[in-house]
C-alpha cells in the first residue's frame, strides 16, 4: 500500500501549501493538471476549492477521487448539520475525509481510492484551523505550514523551513504561500500555470490571487 500512494501521490503533479498564520489560514495551489504527469490536460485547474461557507479543501492524489471526496463531503456536512441542528467544527469535517479516506482505501477494489486533502476552515467561534489527511485516513492538526503530499512538497517544504515564522500575519502569509507555489513550479515539471491563494479567517474565505503563467520566448 505505501508503494501505492507513493507512486499516486508523489507523482500526482501538483503542488499545494497551506499556513497557519496569527489570524488565519492561507491555502494556495498551482494551476496545471497533467495526465500521469506527461501530459497537460489543464492550465486553469482548481486545485484549492471551497467546500461550503466555511470550509476550504486542497487535494493530491487521482484528480477524479479528489473531485469525488469533496462532493461527497460537501454533502454529509450538510446532513450533519441538518441532523445535529449545528454547525460542524473544522475537526469533525476533517475528521469525517480521514474516515472515509481510511473506508474507502481498504475496500476491495480493482481500482483503490487514492487521495489526499488538506482542510482550512473557521469554527463558529471565529478561530481557524489547518488540517492534513493523509491518503490511508490519519489526521493531523497543522501548528505552522503543510504541503500534504502533492509532487512539489519537497521543495516548498525545504523553503518553509527557512522562511515561516510563527505569528505571520495573512498579508505575510499570502506572500510566503504564493512564493511557496513558485518555487514548487520551477523545480517540479508537473506543476504549473499559476497559482491560486484563498485566505480563511473569521470573516470568511476569500480568494485573494489568481495568477497565471504566460510562456515568454526571448531571443537569446
Amino acid at each position: 500500500m505505501d508503494n501505492d500512494i507513493q507512486k499516486n501521490i508523489m507523482h500526482s503533479g501538483t503542488s499545494l501549501v497551506g499556513i497557519v498564520c496569527k489570524d488565519g489560514i492561507v491555502m494556495a495551489g498551482d494551476k496545471k493538471a497533467t495526465a500521469g504527469g506527461q501530459i497537460v490536460m489543464q492550465k486553469n485547474a482548481d486545485k484549492v476549492v471551497k467546500i461550503n461557507d466555511y470550509i476550504l479543501t486542497s487535494g493530491t492524489g487521482v484528480a477524479s477521487d479528489i473531485d469525488m471526496m469533496q462532493k461527497l463531503i460537501s454533502a454529509e456536512l450538510k446532513l450533519k448539520e441538518l441532523r445535529d441542528k449545528k454547525r460542524p467544527s473544522v475537526r469533525e469535517a476533517a475528521n469525517l475525509i480521514a474516515m472515509m479516506a481510511y473506508k474507502n482505501i481498504r475496500q476491495p477494489s480493482m481500482i483503490q481510492f487514492v487521495a489526499g486533502l488538506m482542510v482550512g476552515g473557521y469554527n463558529e467561534d471565529g478561530t481557524a484551523e489547518l488540517y492534513s489527511v493523509e491518503p490511508a485516513g490519519s489526521t493531523v492538526k497543522i501548528k505552522d505550514y503543510d504541503a500534504n503530499f502533492s509532487s512539489g512538497m519537497p521543495y516548498i517544504l525545504g523553503m518553509l523551513e527557512k522562511e515561516y515564522k510563527p505569528g505571520m500575519t495573512i498579508e505575510e502569509g499570502i506572500k510566503l504561500a504564493t512564493k511557496a507555489i513558485q518555487v514548487a513550479i520551477e523545480r517540479d515539471p508537473a506543476s504549473g500555470s499559476g497559482v491560486d491563494v484563498f485566505t480563511v479567517t473569521k470573516e470568511g474565505i476569500r480568494q485573494v490571487s489568481n495568477l497565471k503563467s504566460e510562456a515568454v520566448y526571448r531571443e537569446q
